[in-house]
């Protein structure tokens, strides 16, 4: 297994205007990027468990030319809101950081 804050080259959030945040997770290696999307583990169901929104109002896109996935969702709060603890919604990425992802030399060993 390998976390997410392992193995990615960026992993950050922002706001997608006042009321979606949109997740990046970026690879700097294509062929891990492809490993890691062949497991599956990064897709809108995780995005909906880990920001606690419904899996249908989350927009997730696999970018291959970038090595790439990029998930945007309803912000539980606008941006600003009293309650709001991250206005610019750059903090928001910290639960996707310790995911763990099932790598094919994990399988083998």
């Amino acid at each position: 297994m390998a976390l997410i804050r392992d193995i990615a080259r960026v992993c950050k959030s922002k706001n997608a205007g006042p009321f979606e945040l949109t997740v990046d997770v970026v690879f700097d290696d294509p062929a891990l990027y492809r490993r890691v999307k062949s497991t599956g583990v990064l897709c809108a169901a995780l995005f909906a468990r880990l920001y606690d929104v419904r899996a249908d109002a989350v927009l997730f896109t696999a970018y291959d030319a970038a090595s790439a996935f990029k998930a945007t969702f309803p912000r539980l709060l606008p941006s600003g809101e009293v309650g709001d603890t991250d206005v610019y919604g750059c903090q928001q990425h910290a639960p996707l950081l310790d995911v763990d992802i099932p790598l094919e030399e994990d399988r083998a060993a």
